[in-house]
């Protein structure tokens, strides 16, 4: 008898398992709409121009000013200096006061799971945390895994393909408890593409100020929502503002392109630099025993974009393009819906940001999408713009028209 025998199948991952299947699939009209990463006109992966120059700089200086020795256990000193210039401002109070404790962390997975591990171990009366419904597949299992109690406060309302901010106040007022963490998206919701407008952010800011609620921040695509890095920060930074202590966890996977690299970040915002410097201390116990020491590569380059005035402003008009480009798709794919007299309501597609659409489609419908047509999306109707482009995007079009007559939702 075997000691693995016991031992069953787990199941696959959606959004991987739709990537296998659409490498699998034969056929030249396939498209890719599940998978979270930016692809060209061309449906190519996309390095950015300011990526590979920064590539090339470093390879220069390889074995002269940086090597492949061991990192930090928290990551180079300069990196916590241009990564929290970013997301809370070069003007930050709490940047320049120093009580903002940072640790280079496995991109945003890696800084959420560091913040959960830290919370459950030095934050013993915020044992529960409460995430969106519906939000990214993974933060689940990730506060579970560090033994939170997940709980889930109302997000998207169907009928209307909007927020149901009513709901996601209720739940902050009255069913969380004092102490409890609240995971909030800094920008472009993921998976439904909606956020709330500012005077909603303040409204949230205000009812968790009040119910003595813990903000943990997912920020992974600024700049990438809007086009803006500011526009995409400015949650994070009223919240900040608002005097909130925080967990700000950081990813530039989607922003610079760095998928591969695993280079994030976890900020926490403390009351004074003393508390920084403990809460540091500590941080770098929990990744110790985890993963030791983060990697190098992604950080330096990270650090060579951010630092250089000329390499960030060209980044900035890249992230412009980007971004741009995902809007266009939106814009198309709603007029040419609208064109045809899809059944149903189309707005949401432009109303709503970011990579992902949710776009209301039921999951008979996005077998029928995949199946017949060779469309392959999450079974919640999610899809990732960055897989449409202009040679594709009117068989989505087409395709979709007649998936939502064939199949009509109930």
């Amino acid at each position: 008898m075997s000691i693995f025998g016991h031992i069953e199948v787990a199941p696959a991952d959606p959004i991987l398992d739709t990537t296998r299947r659409f490498k699998e699939d034969t056929d030249p009209r396939k498209i890719n709409l599940g998978v979270g990463a930016y692809r060209t006109e061309e449906g190519k992966p996309y390095i950015l121009g300011v990526v590979r120059e920064a590539e090339e700089e470093l390879l220069k200086e390889l074995g002269v000013s940086n090597d492949k020795e061991y990192q930090t256990i928290d990551g180079p000193q300069e990196l916590k200096s241009v990564t929290q210039k970013l997301v809370f401002g070069a003007d930050s109070e709490s940047v320049a006061t120093g009580r903002i404790a940072s640790v280079q962390a496995l991109s945003g997975t890696g800084s959420l799971r560091v913040a959960a591990e830290f919370a459950k171990t030095h934050l013993p009366e915020k044992k529960n945390i409460w995430i969106s419904n519906p939000t990214w597949g993974n933060h689940t299992a990730i506060f579970k895994k560090a033994g939170l109690s997940v709980h889930q406060y109302p997000y998207w309302n169907a009928a209307a393909k909007e927020l149901d901010f009513a709901g996601m106040i209720n739940a902050l007022e009255n069913e969380a408890e004092e102490g409890d963490m609240i995971l909030l998206h800094a920008c472009a919701h993921n998976p439904t593409g909606v956020d709330p407008t500012r005077e909603q952010w303040e409204k949230i800011a205000e009812v968790m100020q009040r119910r003595n609620l813990f903000p943990v921040m997912d920020s992974a695509y600024q700049g990438y929502a809007s086009g803006c890095l500011d526009y995409d920060a400015w949650a994070i930074r009223h919240f900040v503002s608002k005097g909130f202590e925080m967990f700000m966890c950081q990813s530039f996977a989607k922003n610079l392109g760095l998928y591969g690299e695993r280079i994030g970040m976890l900020h926490v915002v403390c009351k004074s630099q003393p508390e920084a410097t403990a809460v540091l201390s500590q941080l770098k116990l929990v990744i110790r025993p985890m993963y030791s020491s983060p990697p190098c590569h992604g950080a330096l380059l990270v650090i060579k974009i951010l630092s250089n005035e000329e390499r960030f402003a060209l980044w900035r008009e890249q992230l412009k393009e980007m971004a741009d480009r995902i809007l266009e798709m939106r814009k198309i794919l709603r007029e040419g819906l609208e064109a045809k007299e899809t059944p149903g309501r189309w707005s949401h597609v432009t109303d709503q940001i970011g990579m992902f659409s949710y776009t209301g489609l039921s999951k008979e419908q996005c077998h029928h999408l995949s199946g017949k047509h060779h469309i392959y999306l999450l079974d919640s109707g999610r899809i990732s713009l960055a897989g449409l482009n202009k040679g594709n995007i009117q068989y989505m079009i087409d395709c979709t028209d007649e998936t939502v007559r064939a199949c009509p939702s109930s």
